[in-house]
């Protein structure tokens, strides 16, 4: 990735979350690699805020952590009586009304939810372990690349708990129902030549050639138009919900559109 995203400072750097932007690439890194990138409701409340502040002129938003793993998962520190100081704890949820308890998992998942808008394509650079709320943040994003150290782990059952930031829905898209069942039951790990054959990776890399490959694959996204590019991520995303026959008139709409619009007749 451009080093000149860093010369031009962070948009937004705080709670182990930092925004740089350069031009039509955006890159949201996660810097708290002591912890391994353990995620917290800071964190995720700090994800939220870096989709609500990227400038229009972002088309691709890269996904990165430093350090040795992409995110370890949950603060360990969430599952102590005490908590995590000035959040609630995991009692303190339990004992909330049914629309309290919705409304702050819901402000959990925000984090988690931008990461597929329509006018953009994110990318995950993944290296090391992205295990629970760390595999669910990479299955956010649009596409995947990987180190071959990578190792994903949804760890959620084995606590408890179910994953509950976003993880299931794209899961099941990108591997299928029993895969994505027994991935999830048995909290085993997921390496890097599983993830690409199951198609839950793009690509998998040396991890010192991570950097470079999605650099690579963010240029080639930006060498369409963007307004192609929009289009066809729609048609894409919407085609499971489709029949075969409402897929064929999204595809005439959508190319209608195109061709009007390369004709200076859109609207």
């Amino acid at each position: 990735m451009a080093t000149s995203a860093q010369d031009l400072g962070p948009v937004l750097d705080k709670d182990g979350v930092r925004l740089t932007v350069d031009d039509a690439i955006a890159t949201v890194t996660l810097t708290n690699p002591a912890k391994r990138n353990a995620q917290s409701p800071a964190m995720w409340r700090a994800l939220a805020e870096a989709g609500r502040v990227l400038p229009g002129s972002v088309r691709v938003v890269v996904l990165r952590a430093e350090g040795q793993s992409f995110s370890a998962g949950l603060d360990r520190q969430m599952f102590t009586p005490e908590g995590i100081e000035g959040e609630p704890t995991f009692i303190d949820l339990a004992r909330s009304s049914d629309g309290e308890l919705d409304a702050s998992i819901a402000g959990f998942q925000d984090g988690f939810t931008w990461w597929r808008r329509g006018d953009l394509v994110s990318i995950a650079a993944v290296q090391g372990h992205a295990i629970g709320a760390g595999f669910q943040l990479a299955l956010a994003c649009d596409l995947r690349v990987v180190a071959d150290d990578v190792q994903f782990a949804m760890r959620e059952t084995s606590l408890g708990l179910v994953p509950d930031l976003t993880g299931t829905h794209p899961l099941v898209a990108l591997v299928g129902y029993g895969r994505a069942l027994e991935i999830c039951l048995t909290g085993r790990f997921v390496q890097a030549e599983e993830a690409v054959s199951t198609g839950l990776a793009n690509l998998a890399v040396p991890a010192d050639q991570l950097d470079a490959a999605v650099s690579d694959l963010a240029s080639a996204i930006l060498s369409a138009p963007r307004d192609a590019v929009i289009e066809t991520k729609t048609l894409i995303r919407g085609a499971h919900h489709r029949t075969y026959d409402d897929q064929r008139a999204a595809e005439r709409a959508a190319q209608a559109r195109r061709l009007r619009d390369l004709a200076g007749l859109g609207e």
